[in-house]
């Protein structure tokens, strides 16, 4: 049971976080676009605050940290809002804590891996879908 609680706990910080990333992006987008800028400023914000905050509850909610949250808290945060939330804080999290175990090749290639191979992924999934666009 304890199982499937987390899953729906988790579940629902996932709900919230897409929200509030789709608000934030949105109103931080239709606020550039207006003086015709088209670049994704609200993604990037998304990005580093999404980033900022993983960091700071990850580190202030540690077994050392100075604010005690439960186990599931924690993963309603953690994983459920800020995964929602943006999937780059978890990304970013996962580098900085393989680079502070002092895995400094498992971080670099965390990175590298992750950037190169996930453009390619991108990229070949709108060729594919590019190519089926064109099929009759």
């Amino acid at each position: 049971m304890q199982f499937l609680t987390q899953y729906f706990i988790i579940g629902v910080g996932g709900a919230l976080g897409s929200m509030l990333r789709y608000w934030v992006a949105t109103l931080i987008d239709s606020s550039a676009q207006k003086g015709g800028v088209i670049f994704p400023w609200g993604t990037i914000l998304v990005n580093i605050t999404g980033c900022f905050v993983i960091g700071f509850i990850f580190t202030i909610s540690a077994a050392e940290g100075r604010l005690f949250l439960s186990s599931l808290t924690r993963q309603f945060i953690l994983i459920g809002i800020l995964g929602g939330y943006t999937t780059f804080s978890s990304f970013s999290l996962q580098t900085l804590t393989l680079a502070q175990d002092g895995q400094w090749w498992g971080a670099a290639a965390n990175v590298v891996l992750s950037v190169v191979l996930c453009l390619i992924g991108v990229w070949f999934g709108a060729m594919l879908a590019a190519t089926l666009n064109q099929m009759r």
